[in-house]
């Protein structure tokens, strides 16, 4: 379960979109508040699907091979499958100029409230759905489990509270950095995406093809 985590948890954080949001909504007026609810609303986002997860299985794993767990194991090789898939597709595709989403244009002015929902909206879904059918094997008993679900929400939201730091400590040289990796992401969004997308559906395809098998 561990490693699974640290896979998924590395997978989102790297994430090109919200990164890109997360850099404007930075740069845009009252961009330290704006960004700081991002943040939290990010990690409340996470914090809920795990806490769902828990409630359902009782803080207790499903025995080994017992329909709740098959079903579990199912799902992560199902999403895994899906992200190689949706990986190999982007590939294919012709390159194409970079152009920003509409709504960039208007983040300047975005409320708190919208800030908060772009958390929500750019969440990696697929990702943290796979998170969520990793979490089914979680142990609540175990003090090991407890800390390893802690580290996945904050690993999952370390980007962000990186440069929501940086910005605050030293804004004026966060601001002119920001602004050149934000610049990178968009030129390179695609084969980033590719690249997490096939190296986590790959991961998540043979982690779970083994525990399927044994």
């Amino acid at each position: 379960m561990v490693a699974d985590l640290v896979v998924i948890g590395t997978a989102i954080t790297l994430g090109p979109l919200h990164n890109t949001a997360f850099i404007l909504l930075l740069a845009s007026h009252r961009g330290v508040r704006k960004g700081l609810v991002f943040l939290l609303s990010w990690l409340v986002n996470l914090v809920v699907v795990v806490a769902c997860v828990v409630l359902l299985t009782g803080g207790t794993p499903p025995v080994h091979h017992s329909t709740p767990s098959t079903a579990a194991v199912a799902a992560k090789l199902a999403i895994g499958v899906g992200l190689v898939l949706f990986g190999g597709y982007r590939f294919r595709q012709p390159p194409r100029p970079y152009r920003p989403p509409k709504w960039t244009a208007r983040i300047d002015n975005a409320s708190l409230v919208t800030a908060a929902g772009l958390a929500w909206l750019l969440q990696p879904w697929a990702m943290v759905a796979a998170g969520a059918a990793t979490v089914v094997a979680a142990d609540l008993s175990s003090l090991s489990d407890w800390l390893a679900l802690t580290a996945y929400c904050l690993l999952a939201t370390l980007s962000l509270l990186a440069m929501e730091l940086y910005t605050v400590w030293a804004p004026v040289t966060a601001q002119a950095r920001l602004s050149g990796l934000r610049m990178w992401l968009e030129h390179h969004q695609d084969p980033l995406i590719v690249t997490l997308s096939v190296l986590a559906g790959l991961w998540l395809m043979s982690t779970s093809i083994y525990a399927l098998v044994t």
